[in-house]
């Protein structure tokens, strides 16, 4: 597990002006914190800040919305992005759950002000308001087309609703507890979900039925992903013929992170179990990086990459900080996590640095979605960030 870089989270703000100051940390599990600070110093002609470091760390490049440090001392490495824009006015409250659409055009999310909305990406311009859910609605997503968003509440109840009306075209009814993630089957015939009924249902949006249990765990499931598996990977054989309102459910991989600290994985089609890991704590989300790797995040800050081939022992453990792991995103060759403690951060394995994308500050960020260079962020305070990957 390597060591963290942390910056207080206006950075940007704080160095602004002339012998403005902002605070560093770089912490290494076991070992004491080391502690520090930048200072701006002035500003060349384009308009770029001038910074200094204090001892024990190092500055690299600089722009306009970040900043490179480094702390020899520990090998580490990260570089600090600020949001590109900040939206504050689409929510009163904590924004728990968004997404993007596949045309990067729109954005749906859901807050505990007991709204869902649909609003410009560009500009956080809100343009639809999704009204049905009894209780919160807990997750939110776009249908591959962009047209339709599928959701899931406190409520038990599964909904279906068009982008561009915001008529509630679908509702599905079964789970005897709130549902807490979802996902979709290739093109959206059939969409998942699972609940704190400790089971994980599939159902066919055209005749708006579940057609199946596919596990029942005794657990809460707080998130699943699905995913096409590695041809060497047993998936096992369905008990019976698969209905024929089954739509791409053939040679996928449902992964379950349940609250009992277990990572289940289940063959889609046949429902039968694949894999079952145990890990340090509750698993909160998990994610696909390829048909061969996924990833896990645990309420104790780790996040697990395992070889689904192999589960037996994890391919590594990374833990930048002890929050809960609340949302995971493959991004290009690697992906975004984002914890309990406003550390949002992104690996990759062309980069000797981690990006961290600030200014939530403590709050917890509790989503991330992505359109081509673009991430977007939602967090406790309210507030939905976009950042610009460009910017580096």
């Amino acid at each position: 597990m390597a060591a963290a870089l942390r910056i207080q989270s206006d950075w940007s703000r704080a160095l602004r002006r002339d012998e403005g100051e902002a605070w560093l940390s770089c912490r290494s599990p076991g070992k004491p914190t080391l502690y520090g600070s930048l200072t701006r110093r002035g500003l060349s002609a384009e308009g770029i800040p001038d910074i200094a470091a204090s001892e024990g760390f190092v500055v690299g490049e600089v722009t306009k919305k970040s900043i490179l440090v480094s702390c020899p001392h520990e090998n580490a490495s990260t570089k600090f992005l600020a949001p590109f824009a900040t939206f504050s006015r689409i929510h009163q409250k904590s924004v728990t759950c968004l997404d993007i659409s596949s045309g990067g055009g729109l954005g749906v999310s859901a807050s505990t002000d007991g709204t869902m909305k649909i609003w410009q990406a560009a500009n956080g311009e809100i343009r639809r308001l999704l009204e049905g859910h009894v209780y919160d609605v807990n997750c939110c997503r776009f249908f591959p087309s962009g047209l339709v968003v599928l959701s899931g509440g406190m409520d038990a109840q599964l909904k279906i609703w068009s982008a561009e009306d915001a008529s509630c075209v679908v509702t599905f009814k079964g789970h005897k507890g709130g549902i807490l993630d979802t996902a979709i089957v290739d093109r959206g015939r059939n969409v998942l979900s699972c609940s704190r009924d400790g089971t994980a249902r599939l159902w066919d949006c055209g005749q708006s039925a579940c057609l199946a249990v596919v596990a029942d765990c005794g657990s809460p499931v707080n998130g699943i992903a699905v995913g096409a598996a590695d041809n060497s990977v047993n998936l096992g054989a369905p008990e019976k013929t698969p209905s024929e309102r089954e739509i791409g459910t053939e040679g996928k991989i449902l992964l379950l992170a349940r609250e009992d600290k277990k990572l289940q994985g289940v063959g889609l089609q046949s429902r039968q179990p694949v894999f079952l890991f145990g890990g340090s704590d509750a698993f909160n989300c998990c994610t696909f990086l390829s048909s061969t790797y996924f990833l896990a995040g645990t309420q104790d800050g780790n996040i697990y990459q395992l070889d689904v081939r192999n589960t037996n022992a994890p391919i590594q453990v990374i833990q930048r900080s002890g929050a809960p792991v609340l949302s995971l995103l493959p991004y290009r060759d690697g992906f975004v996590a984002s914890q309990g403690d406003g550390t949002c951060f992104i690996i990759q394995q062309d980069l000797d640095y981690v990006i961290d994308l600030t200014e939530a500050d403590c709050d917890p960020v509790y989503k991330v979605a992505s359109w081509e260079k673009q991430i977007y962020t939602c967090c406790r305070d309210g507030i939905v960030r976009r950042y610009q990957l460009s910017d580096l």
